[in-house]
């Protein structure tokens, strides 16, 4: 999609608070979400999307019949399925949505009184609403696609030789779990797992209990809009229509029970407990004047394969995203303390495109379908300040007796330290774009309370 009107920094709308040069979502925006709405006893799920601090509601849109069935009655059919994946399944569609919401949120567009009349009707705070993840995900594929976060987990367990072989050739990636990713300020409980028996007490047995290294990771998430048929690949020049939008995503890690059981064969219960998405996923379309050149591969570095190569996407594959992390314990809370930063960094880090991920995905003959998500991996950059997880902010290297250092804890200004996670402990992560000449656009936050294992 090329650059537009809908990205015309000027344009205004009623919903005032869109208009705060600070809010996430101006109506250049309009992330998509999906929320729960009762009625007589039961609740069933609308689709909307986040303008301002508000949620606009499409199905009280389509309810009151506030679409122009003839203009726009192939754009009314489509959403009348509540179903942002099935929206995305049809090409071209996104963009045709994107246009109608924009044109009906707009301070000047002229309307009705009956359509003025539904404007207030339609919208809700979003602080009284109870959002589900904004898309069905029937499947979900996790990668490894920062380099810099490769190297240093590479370098605690192999420091003369961090990164494997296969790296810099394959992006690499597992299966993850579906059933167990959960929106936004959804609790998560810690996790119980077998963990290796101590190192210093030979022949003793693995124990079974809650994890004791307890760890975020801070990621993008893609949701693919229409998918491919079974045996036949996307080529890497098409990926980007197979995309949706993208998303915060925060993969919760058990390092210690990851640490035990993931030789031979990966990632397993460490991984699968819970994973949190940010509310809103932020389309491409919106996303469209942010886009930024792939990595820059150095000298040495080798030649992507050519399913894994397009001048296009190395030119205009990568996203300039700013990524934060924020931290605050339970007694931080109590003392109504803001939360302290972790991290700042960005999506540019990352060593594969979201093109390449999607292309190699697909390379065997896999097919994907709407509303599957795809993360990045934990995103990390070169500098020690924007490490997306504990496991690499904490981490001090290898000291002269080839042994690792020891672990500096993160101070919290309670007088607190943190190596892992803590009962109580929140993790925030919060997403922005910003570039001259056009409007500011976020990805709300990414929110997670972490409870006792019970």
């Amino acid at each position: 999609m090329p650059i537009n009107a809908t990205h015309d920094a000027s344009i205004k709308s009623w919903v005032e608070s869109a208009n705060d040069p600070a809010t996430d979502f101006p109506i250049q925006n309009l992330a998509m979400c999906a929320f729960e709405v009762s009625h007589g006893g039961h609740s069933h799920e609308h689709i909307g999307v986040l303008i301002g601090d508000q949620v606009l509601d499409i199905g009280a849109l389509l309810e009151a019949n506030a679409f122009n069935r003839q203009e726009h009655e192939e754009v009314a059919y489509v959403l009348e399925m509540m179903r942002w994946d099935i929206v995305a399944s049809v090409p071209g569609m996104m963009t045709k949505v994107r246009e109608v919401l924009q044109w009906f949120l707009r301070s000047d567009t002229q309307m009705g009184q009956q359509l003025k009349r539904i404007r207030q009707k339609a919208l809700i705070p979003q602080s009284e609403v109870k959002f589900v993840p904004a898309m069905a995900i029937g499947n979900y594929t996790d990668f490894y696609a920062s380099v810099h976060h490769a190297t240093n987990v590479g370098s605690m367990f192999r420091p003369d030789n961090p990164l494997l072989p296969n790296y810099k050739h394959v992006p690499i990636g597992y299966h993850g779990r579906s059933s167990s990713i959960v929106a936004s300020g959804t609790e998560i409980k810690r996790p119980r797992g077998q963990q290796s028996p101590p190192e210093d007490q030979p022949g003793a047995l693995p124990s079974f209990g809650p994890c004791k290294m307890l760890d975020y990771e801070l990621e993008i998430g893609a949701f693919i809009a229409p998918g491919n048929r079974m045996g036949e690949p996307i080529a890497i020049k098409d990926a980007r229509a197979h995309i949706a939008g993208l998303c915060l995503l925060n993969d919760w890690s058990a390092r210690d029970i990851q640490k035990w059981e993931y030789q031979p064969l990966g990632p397993f219960l460490a991984k699968n407990f819970a994973t949190t998405v940010s509310l809103g996923i932020v389309t491409l379309d919106a996303l469209e004047p942010f886009r930024a050149r792939g990595y820059e591969r150095g000298e040495g570095d080798p030649t992507p394969l050519e399913y894994l190569r397009d001048e296009d996407d190395a030119k205009s594959g990568g996203f300039d995203i700013k990524l934060e992390v924020l931290l605050r314990s339970r007694e931080m809370a109590t003392r109504g303390l803001p939360p302290l930063r972790l991290s700042l960094g960005d999506f540019g880090s990352m060593f594969w495109s979201l093109g390449q991920l999607i292309a190699h995905h697909t390379s065997n003959g896999c097919p994907l379908q709407p509303g599957d998500l795809i993360g990045s991996g934990t995103i990390s950059g070169r500098e020690a300040s924007s490490r997306g997880c504990l496991l690499e902010l904490t981490w001090q290297g290898i000291g002269p007796d080839k042994k690792p250092l020891p672990r500096k804890p993160i101070q919290l200004p309670t007088g607190e330290t943190r190596t892992f996670l803590s009962d109580g402990d929140e993790i925030i992560f919060r997403g922005w774009c910003e570039r001259e000449g056009f409007r500011r656009i976020g990805f709300g936050e990414c929110r997670g309370t972490i409870v006792a294992a019970e």
